[in-house]
């Protein structure tokens, strides 16, 4: 049943980001922007941990849950750091996700030969 609820919870983010780049002239990047700022909006709320207890990887995987991870992060070394934490919390939750994407982006660019449209 968790598997269900995942697939979804995380079909109908996509859905909605789907409508919304289908119905609107937003470009990607602002509705990407959109994601993580709902996330972190949501998490300040404390309506997404719930969510993502209930929903699973369907609310932790997309980018909602990135913002998440941003605030929780930035909260958890604000309340250790003090004002220094603003900076640094967000960053530390998210290094190992930020960095897996980039090593794996990497190592796909060897198998694949992209090139710019035109």
């Amino acid at each position: 049943m968790d598997y269900l609820i995942a697939f979804l919870v995380g079909g109908a983010i996509c859905a909605v980001v789907q409508i919304l780049l289908d119905n609107t002239k937003l470009m990607p990047g602002r509705v990407m922007v959109i994601l993580v700022c709902t996330g972190s909006v949501l998490g300040a709320l404390g309506l997404y941990e719930p969510f993502a207890k209930w929903a699973g990887a369907g609310a932790s995987v997309p980018l909602t849950g990135f913002g998440n991870v941003l605030f929780k992060g930035m909260k958890e070394a604000i309340d250790k750091e003090g004002f220094i934490g603003l900076f640094k919390g967000g960053f530390t939750a998210s290094a190992v996700g930020i960095s897996s994407a980039l090593i794996f982006a990497y190592i796909a660019s060897w198998f694949f030969n992209s090139k710019m449209k035109s």
